[in-house]
């Protein structure tokens, strides 16, 4: 058996010991339901700073100092510059043809260092084909195309959409431009027979005019939440790419690349304990990662209702815990972390039972050395600002 397939044969024996061992489950945990400042429909850390109005994200410095991102809306189809620090936004259509994209909410978004802006997304228009049916666990006809699309003028004007595969694509979560110049962003494919989530990535050694898709990483499953999803990734001092993944198992597994991001190899479980939700990772200026996630508990305690197991949604059950959103720095690239610090939460109702709001899909943005905004797709506008400087030692 050769090095690769041995790999594989491995990831469900990885898979059964990421259930059965203990998790790190630490936490600076949200004590009470006035811990605190309220911030619209969350309450959020003493020390961060509520941005009300700030559109989703993600966001990208250009070299003039403007912001660009895209609009929030769920018809998507403009990129949005702005010249004051976001207060004000000024859009600018994104395709020459209008009625064949939306945007969806799920994107990611970088400006290489030579000025252009770089958007992948799903394309919400072309969404078709989903019928999953429970004897089969599939939808073997869904489809949801991954497109990238690219502006050399700072997001005011764009070039033709490129289409990346036609397959159903999970969430887009990240995109950055490496030290040598090239661009890597994550996608997802569904898998069949059965049906689940797989993660790639497409690299870019031209500004985004061309692309090249890496391995198809498939950790198994069964479910249309299942499989390995929605990742983001760094890179590390050495040069390699390091991703972590939303798993149904308890942790964020990771896989790296020693080539640019044109092939990864699974590594397995981490000691990340994770609730069913995509992370983020961020390499800020000071050399740190950040990582935003939802951790598997709620509020540092051993319990939260499980969810999945039932072959359609998922193969096993899982915490789906979105209500808490925490950030944890590492200065040794991921090796270890410090201890994790809620930044939000959604309180229990007053009969304790767990609300369906959340704070999930956080994009992580450093506008400025040390000073971060996060934000969160899903649900109820979290948007705040941080300072690194608050959250690590001196």
């Amino acid at each position: 058996m050769n090095s690769k397939n041995w790999l594989y044969a491995l990831i469900p024996r990885l898979r059964l010991a990421t259930m059965v061992c203990p998790l790190i489950v630490a936490t600076t945990q949200a004590a009470d339901p006035n811990w605190g400042q309220p911030a619209g429909e969350h309450r959020i850390h003493p020390k961060a700073v509520f941005m009300e109005g700030l559109p989703l994200g993600p966001f990208a410095n250009l070299p003039n100092g403007d912001l660009v991102t895209v609009e929030d809306a769920d018809n998507a189809k403009h990129a949005m510059v702005s010249s004051d620090d976001g207060k004000t936004w000024e859009k600018f259509p994104v395709f020459a043809e209008p009625d064949r994209f939306r945007i969806s909410y799920e994107r990611a978004l970088t400006c290489t260092r030579e000025g252009t802006v770089i958007v992948s997304f799903m394309n919400l228009v072309e969404r078709a084909g989903w019928d999953w049916q429970a004897d089969i666990h599939d939808s073997p006809d869904a489809k949801l195309p991954n497109y990238v699309v690219r502006s050399t003028d700072g997001g005011r004007t764009w070039e033709r959409p490129q289409k990346m595969h036609d397959d159903w694509t999970g969430a887009i979560r990240d995109m950055i431009q490496l030290r040598d110049g090239s661009v890597v962003f994550t996608s997802q494919m569904m898998l069949h027979q059965p049906g689940r989530h797989a993660v790639v990535t497409y690299a870019s050694a031209d500004q985004g005019a061309t692309w090249k898709r890496s391995n198809i990483i498939d950790l198994g499953g069964i479910g249309h939440h299942d499989g390995a999803i929605e990742a983001s990734f760094v890179q590390r001092r050495d040069e390699s790419l390091w991703m972590l993944m939303r798993t149904n198992w308890g942790r964020l597994w990771q896989a790296d690349s020693l080539d640019m991001g044109h092939t990864w190899r699974p590594i397995g479980p981490t000691s990340l304990d994770a609730s069913a939700a995509p992370p983020i990772l961020e390499r800020l200026a000071s050399g740190r990662i950040l990582l935003a996630w939802n951790r598997y508990f709620w509020n540092g305690s051993e319990d939260f209702p499980a969810a999945g197991g039932d072959q359609q949604w998922s193969g096993t059950r899982t915490s789906n815990n979105r209500q808490e959103l925490s950030i944890a720095f590492s200065d040794d690239d991921g090796a270890s972390w410090s201890e994790p610090v809620v930044i939000a939460t959604v309180n229990p109702t007053e009969d304790g039972k767990y609300p369906r709001k959340e704070i999930s899909y956080p994009y992580v943005f450093e506008r400025r050395p040390g000073e971060i905004w996060l934000t969160a797709w899903r649900f109820g506008g979290f948007r705040v600002k941080l300072f690194e400087k608050d959250f690590v030692p001196n």
